[in-house]
């Protein structure tokens, strides 16, 4: 089986400025409505990891603090 060429691997968050770049004009109402949707689903996963870290941080500033 032959593996096939991997291109270069985007920078972290250029999806998101692609995203953002993206024109909005040639979207209808409930493509619009269901981006929202998405967008908001995942700005919920990206807080829920952003607390994940913040808990892990502070159990680990706490852990040192002790000593």
């Amino acid at each position: 089986m032959l593996d096939e060429p991997v291109g270069p691997r985007s920078a972290r968050g250029e999806a998101l400025v692609a995203l953002a770049r993206e024109d909005l004009d040639l979207y209808g109402v409930e493509e619009l409505e269901e981006r929202i949707e998405r967008l908001t689903a995942e700005i919920e996963r990206t807080r829920g990891r952003l607390e994940f870290k913040r808990a892990g941080r502070a159990a680990a500033d706490a852990l040192f603090k002790q000593r």
